[in-house]
């Protein structure tokens, strides 16, 4: 199992599976079952997607030792105690601890939350806590009054918006940079720069976008329910990019190298 290191002396798997959208019921278990006979360790779910349960009893179906099993959810921040809402996470998941707990995002300002991360870590029901959608400046903000530092922030990242001031600080930070969408939820797997790509190398698209993020060290959390699909977006150890086509797929960047994590907020 290909992994990274964290700043707090634990590890996160480079790949897994994300079920953002994926409606709680058998088609999250499933999802979740195929990934796992597939060969992933690594689950990201959240309170918001409201499928914890499902992902709780894939893990349980799935047979494989709780030890080797990286989860993560996130805490929603319009709920007020997030340490109280890990313990309900626990219990829908089954589980008495998550490998990861982060702020899904930083309403109400990125510090208020932190105290109930750092109650759930102390507890034991997270092994690491960490943030997603954090910007440069919400990060120094909080890594300035906290008491445990994040060691990762969550965002969408793929060559299209390269957050570049945002990964270069997380990395001399302590913190590790992880990808979600990083196909774009789809909508990048045709454009003709990706293909070309794909194409010199023998891949598809998708293993494509998700080589692009591996290449930095960057975790990455490809969501589908597909077994084909899943099981594609697992094949992408076995081959590398070169410096060329890293730079041609680096091009496509739209956001100018930002440190924003958002180029707009939706709550």
């Amino acid at each position: 199992m290909h992994t990274r290191a964290l700043a707090d002396g634990n590890a996160i798997p480079l790949l897994g599976l994300g079920v953002w959208q994926v409606p709680d019921g058998p088609e999250c278990v499933d999802a979740v079952r195929a990934a796992l006979e597939l060969g992933y360790r690594h689950i990201d779910t959240a309170q918001a997607y409201g499928n914890e349960a499902s992902v709780g009893e894939a893990l349980r179906a799935s047979g494989i030792p709780r030890d080797e099993v990286f989860v993560t959810t996130k805490f929603y921040p319009r709920g007020d105690d997030p340490a109280a809402a890990a313990e309900q996470s626990l219990r829908l998941l089954g589980l008495d601890y998550v490998d990861l707990y982060i702020v899904h995002w930083p309403a109400g300002g990125p510090t208020w939350a932190w105290p109930g991360l750092e109650t759930a870590h102390a507890r034991g029901h997270a092994r690491s806590i960490g943030v997603s959608n954090f910007s440069v400046a919400e990060l120094q903000e909080l890594r300035a009054v906290a008491t445990v530092q994040p060691v990762v922030n969550q965002v969408q990242f793929n060559p299209f918006v390269y957050r570049r001031a945002l990964l270069e600080h997380c990395e001399e930070n302590g913190i590790a940079l992880e990808a979600y969408s990083p196909l774009g939820t789809g909508r990048h797997l045709g454009d003709a720069t990706v293909a070309k790509v794909a194409q010199s190398v023998g891949r598809t698209p998708a293993q494509v976008l998700i080589r692009w993020c591996l290449e930095r060290s960057v975790p990455v959390i490809p969501k589908s329910t597909r077994r084909t699909r899943i099981e594609e977006n697992g094949q992408v150890f076995d081959f590398e990019l070169s410096d060329d086509d890293l730079a041609q797929l680096d091009a496509l960047d739209t956001t100018g190298g930002t440190g924003e994590a958002l180029e707009r907020k939706w709550w």
